[in-house]
């Protein structure tokens, strides 16, 4: 059969009839394929392999009537949209307009005219050309979506990891710092069983933890001695500080004004960012602790955020396995056991769970992405 001709397929339980319809129509198979199914189920069966444009049926046919058959192909999505004439020679208002209730497109009264047929069949092949012609050009539009968006995800993880580095520029000592926390924090939300939108994002925002430590004077970052009280302090505004720089309002100020200066108005507020949004909540709140003695808000339990009480898990378990200006870098068994140590009261004891859980994975982790030099000289500092 061509390929680039279309289907047309008549049903009708009398061989008669068929063949009249063969006759009548010889001279179009230059552009129809013509199909033939002597009752529903053979019609069905023709449906299932031919990709048809219009169906011609008769009414009343032995076993499955041609309503039955037109409630089959409506129930599935392959046959749905394929126009239906009806055939009849009951002109019984009733059954017309049972006929077009349930899906039919067209109706043809018994005895049948040539040129009234085909002409029918033409402007149902024309619906159902320009029905594919719709259905593309939505499969187009969707695909064209889809891959902007795609485009956009990957920006907006460029962009975040590349924020998340300027951070680290600023701090020389943390090296895969970042990446670490952001592969343990993966880790323990698969651990959870989260959603998959979120262990991504969590993935994805995780490094921003510490992008407030942009803020934070040099002679307070890099400092090589204990903190005083006061640089205590301060250091900590670098959780104020990194839920400034990931907060939407400058956005807001900008969109505003160019809605002024353009004169465009939109409706509605501004769309919350989920990913901004989670940063954010991860930037200011990753020094929380589970029994509410925590900075900078003193939120206790379920109050802080998930998100924030994974990274604050995980930002210490790096800390502690990592070399830093004011210690060695400790074994993973005592840094496991300080972790364990602390649950109930530094975390939340349902991730410290999680965290055993997936051990396996947070040790590999560590063992691939842990700096070459992992333990502290005392006679270098």
């Amino acid at each position: 059969m061509d390929g680039n001709k279309q289907h047309v397929m008549f049903v009708d339980d009398e061989q008669p009839i068929l063949e009249t319809y063969e006759r009548m129509l010889r001279s179009e198979r230059r552009e129809w394929d013509l199909h033939f199914a002597p009752d529903a189920d053979t019609a069905l069966q023709i449906a299932a392999q031919h990709d048809l444009d219009v169906i011609v049926t008769d009414i009343h046919m032995k076993g499955k009537d041609g309503f039955d058959l037109i409630r089959a192909l409506q129930a599935s999505e392959r046959t749905a949209r394929i126009p239906i004439i009806v055939v009849t020679g009951d002109t019984k208002p009733t059954l017309k307009r049972r006929a077009l209730d349930l899906g039919a497109t067209d109706l043809l009264t018994k005895p049948l005219n040539r040129e009234d047929m085909v002409a029918r069949i033409r402007s149902a092949l024309r619906l159902k050309a320009y029905q594919d012609q719709v259905e593309e050009q939505v499969r187009t539009l969707d695909t064209q979506v889809k891959e902007r968006t795609r485009a956009l995800e990957r920006s907006h993880r460029d962009i975040v990891w590349r924020l998340a580095k300027a951070g680290e520029f600023r701090d020389d000592e943390t090296g895969n710092h970042v990446v670490r926390v952001a592969c343990y924090a993966r880790a323990i939300a698969q651990g959870l069983g989260a959603p998959a939108d979120f262990v991504n994002t969590l993935f994805l925002t995780s490094p921003l933890h510490d992008i407030g430590k942009i803020g934070i004077p040099d002679s307070i970052l890099l400092k090589l001695g204990p903190l005083t009280p006061e640089e205590r302090k301060t250091m900590q505004q670098h959780c104020h500080i990194g839920a400034a720089i990931l907060s939407t309002e400058p956005r807001a100020v900008a969109v505003a004004r160019h809605r002024e200066v353009s004169g465009q108005d939109s409706e509605g507020d501004i769309p919350r960012n989920p990913l901004l949004h989670m940063a954010m909540a991860i930037a200011r709140h990753h020094h929380e602790k589970w029994d509410g003695t925590g900075y900078p808000d003193g939120l206790a339990r379920d109050a802080i955020p998930l998100e924030a009480r994974i990274v604050a898990l995980v930002d210490v378990f790096d800390a502690l396995t990592s070399v830093r200006r004011y210690k060695p870098a400790f074994s993973l068994e005592k840094s496991i056991e300080i972790i364990h140590k602390d649950a109930g009261r530094h975390f939340d004891p349902e991730l410290v769970a999680a965290f055993d859980h997936n051990r396996s994975e947070i040790v590999a982790i560590h063992s691939e992405l842990q700096e070459a030099e992992a333990y502290w000289n005392p006679l270098e500092g």
